[in-house]
């Protein structure tokens, strides 16, 4: 007869050392596996790219008339003066709810009402992303001003960033929006440099956008619409992409043309913002650096919405809900204008940061 073979039983801690073992492999590989979609899926969009316009309007602009430009950061529909963001120290990934994001448009939409301007620049505008419930932000502010012409160029075009954990930021597509009054003729979008190494996967693809407005004198009315990198590691990116810029506005002035600029600098164009509205960061900001002195040409105006007397910021630093007096505000939203553009006024509004973290810039100019 055949000796009966023992079966020999695994002892409680055996099985649970086993099965921690599993599950930390699997936890392995799953970080491993998210890395590398990561990293294949993680692209640029080319420079040089031309934009699509939609121009339901002829009419051509001219010389001697006044214009208004406004020129506002929405901040994807999530800022509230009561929101706070993960990447500023503040908690939230995402915005509060769907209706938040309709309730923080649709609350800006009606300010860019009562502004009335001739051109917007808008950054900061969601099409198609996790943290604003993908909301197409492009409608709602199209629908509001159905006879301007608009321009929209992607700079944000993410794979899912599963971070913070517990409520993950997601995948993100969202872009710049230049609208006008006139016939916008041609459009391009231009690259600009970003940081190399992990923080390429947290900053945007960052981008200005060209929108060319023929004039009835035969020049063109230069619209360049930016938003400057925020997150990088001690802000020299956003100088370099600075200088970039220049170029081009260097380029259009030499042919000729009107050249305004304005949008999301990210850099304290004040030079002293911690000193004019009285609160200093316990941390250095890299999107709060003041402009290297010598960037901007003496040919060309760095143009601010600020008056000495009661001066407004444009953007607050969002660790915290909004405190006047408490909150860390800075002016970091602006315009830089050619020789031959005539700024008559400049005025940032002052909305309390009720439906983003910024407040728009208004310019008011003639072309010479």
């Amino acid at each position: 007869m055949a000796e009966k073979r023992k079966r020999i039983k695994k002892s409680p801690l055996k099985r649970v050392i086993q099965i921690i073992g599993t599950v930390i492999c699997l936890l392995m590989l799953t970080v491993v596996g998210y890395l590398v979609y990561v990293l294949v899926d993680y692209h640029r969009i080319a420079d040089n790219q031309t934009l699509d316009v939609e121009s339901p309007v002829s009419v051509k602009a001219e010389t001697g008339t006044e214009y208004t430009l406004v020129t506002w950061n929405l901040g994807f529909g999530a800022y509230s003066d009561d929101y706070t963001f993960f990447m500023d120290g503040g908690k939230e990934s995402r915005a509060y709810s769907e209706n938040a994001v309709y309730a923080n448009i649709n609350g800006a939409v009606n300010k860019l009402k009562e502004i009335n301007p001739d051109f917007m620049f808008l950054q900061e505008i969601d099409f198609d992303a996790t943290r604003s419930y993908h909301v197409d932000e492009r409608v709602p502010i199209t629908a509001a001003f159905p006879d301007m012409s608009y321009v929209f160029a992607v700079n944000y075009d993410s794979p899912y960033l599963f971070y913070p954990v517990t409520s993950p930021h997601g995948a993100s597509k969202a872009g710049i929006m230049t609208l006008s009054d006139y016939s916008i003729s041609s459009a391009v979008r231009r690259s600009l440099p970003i940081e190399s190494g992990f923080r390429k996967f947290l900053d945007l693809d960052r981008c200005f956008s060209v929108s060319k407005a023929e004039l009835e004198n035969g020049k063109q009315l230069v619209l360049i619409n930016l938003h400057l990198s925020a997150y990088s590691e001690d802000g020299g990116i956003a100088t370099e992409q600075l200088k970039m810029l220049i170029e081009v506005m260097r380029e259009e002035a030499d042919a000729g043309n009107y050249v305004i600029c304005g949008g999301d600098f990210n850099k304290d164009l004040l030079g002293n913002s911690p000193d004019v509205f009285g609160v200093i960061s316990d941390e250095p900001l890299s999107w709060a650096q003041p402009i290297p002195e010598g960037t901007i040409p003496e040919d060309f105006t760095l143009v601010v919405g600020f008056d000495a007397e009661a001066p407004v910021p444009t953007t607050r630093n969002t660790d915290i809900p909004y405190q006047k007096g408490v909150s860390f505000c800075a002016t970091i939203d602006g315009f830089i204008v050619s020789s031959n553009v005539t700024v008559v006024s400049c005025e940032t509004l002052d909305y309390g940061f009720e439906n983003s973290d910024h407040n728009p810039a208004v310019l008011k100019f003639t072309l010479n």
